[in-house]
């Protein structure tokens, strides 16, 4: 991966490769979940701190069938034991659950046909079409090497069985390491019939090795979460052009331009119009908000029929009523505004609460911070905002106030007056503009 991050630390739509194996595995209710780690071992148990995880250090790394001999003192020896990858990331629970239902007695195999098994296990089937053994491509024969059905390396098998198996492998092979796929010939050895499962899907067992691969998983991921949302109603200007990486939840006739990303949980209610190239990360957008190309929302709560945008900036903490218009150039940061009000055009409104109705002017800004501490601007209901304005705070306008335009306002505006702090405008007759002196 040339990475300092340990491979299954990539993320894949927003997720950590592991993760996504984690959640599947999750969803079938194991008693145990125990991850085999090696290179970066600090690194993941500080990233996954969870729980429902046991860990196994596998050191020195001396194969599959090793990795899974450091697990063993951790299962319980009742039960079925279903061995994944953590480099695996989009394999699908219901995928998991016909293959452990299939392991019920025997060893279970996920197996899937390649055009191109290069580099893969192959699964050896006797004329009769049970399964003999795997065998690896290094290790195989040329007609070996024509089998198309390939070992994903995903498997089930009661417990018990497998701390048998485990305890006989050896490392008599080509790399010298103790591999899984030696249990397959013990099973056969038992007499047991080898049960195999197939994924619906080829890319739910594709791995990742390079930044390369883990660039056409994301297309992958990003493409199905494209298709799950088209199927629930909504409509995608280009279902190639939109990247989620979290949890998108949309209403009804919601529509999304191209290039939009989606992080965290955000939440598009009815009617919601998003335009291209906007960035949404833990915010919830209320029904028939309108947000124009290049907003950035971030950790914000947008209230319904809101216009947001172009090139507008809600930081966290921004809470919008209804019908609140936020125009281009325009940076709201921990402030809620009220409905029907509007803040349109080269403003920044910070640690500030503004009511109903309210008009901002443009170039006004909040001087919330003094270098020290953050300070709150209050402006109430029915205020008119001039442009060019500063507002000191701490400081209030009062409700129904004007605020004349380059105005600097450091004490509080009373209700329903004109307030101005501007020097008085004189002309000067007989003024000449200077002119360039002639060398």
């Amino acid at each position: 991966m040339h990475s300092n991050l340990p491979k299954v630390l990539h993320p894949v739509a927003g997720k950590a490769l592991v993760s996504r194996v984690i959640d599947s595995a999750r969803c079938l209710s194991p008693q145990t979940l125990c991850l085999v780690y090696g290179h970066g071992g600090d690194v993941l148990r500080t990233t996954l701190d969870e729980p429902d995880l046991a860990w196994a250090l596998q050191e020195p790394q001396l194969g599959t069938g090793h990795a899974v001999q450091q697990a063993l003192p951790h299962l319980k020896n009742e039960g079925t034991t279903l061995i994944l990858y953590g480099d695996v990331p989009l394999i699908r629970a219901e995928t998991l659950k016909r293959l452990v239902d299939a392991a019920r007695d025997t060893l279970a195999i996920l197996t899937v046909e390649l055009s191109d098994p290069s580099g893969y296990g192959r699964i050896v089937r006797d004329d009769a079409g049970r399964v003999m053994r795997i065998v690896e491509q290094k290790d195989s024969s040329a007609a070996e090497r024509e089998i198309r059905e390939i070992n994903t390396g995903i498997m089930a098998m009661p417990t018990a069985l497998l701390g048998e198996w485990l305890g006989r492998l050896s490392n008599n092979n080509a790399q010298q390491e103790y591999y899984l796929t030696d249990i397959v010939g013990m099973a056969v050895e038992a007499g047991l019939t080898i049960r195999t499962t197939c994924p619906e899907n080829e890319w739910e067992v594709l791995g990742v090795n390079s930044k390369v691969q883990l660039a056409e998983l994301e297309r992958i991921a990003q493409r199905c979460t494209a298709e799950q949302l088209m199927e629930q109603g909504v409509r995608l200007a280009d279902p190639a052009r939109i990247d989620v990486r979290g949890e998108l939840v949309c209403g009804r006739d919601v529509f999304i331009d191209v290039n939009c990303v989606f992080e965290g949980k955000v939440v598009l209610d009815d009617a919601v119009e998003i335009g291209p190239n906007c960035v949404l990360s833990n915010a919830r957008i209320g029904a028939g908000t309108r947000i124009a190309a290049f907003t950035h929302i971030d950790d914000a709560s947008v209230g319904p029929a809101n216009k947001i945008g172009p090139f507008a900036r809600l930081r966290p903490g921004t809470e919008l009523a209804e019908d609140v218009h936020i125009g281009n150039f325009v940076e709201i940061k921990k402030s809620g505004i009220a409905a029907h009000s509007k803040v349109n055009h080269l403003a920044y409104i910070g640690d500030a609460t503004i009511g109903r109705r309210v008009n901002v002017g443009a170039g006004t800004i909040t001087c919330n911070y003094d270098g020290v501490n953050k300070f709150q601007t209050i402006i109430e209901d029915d205020a008119f905002i001039g442009s060019d304005t500063q507002l000191v705070a701490p400081v209030t306008v009062g409700r129904g106030a004007t605020l004349g335009a380059g105005t600097t306002l450091s004490e509080n505006a009373p209700p329903d007056t004109l307030t101005l702090t501007r020097a008085r405008q004189i002309s000067i007759n007989g003024w000449k503009r200077p002119v360039k002196i002639k060398k």
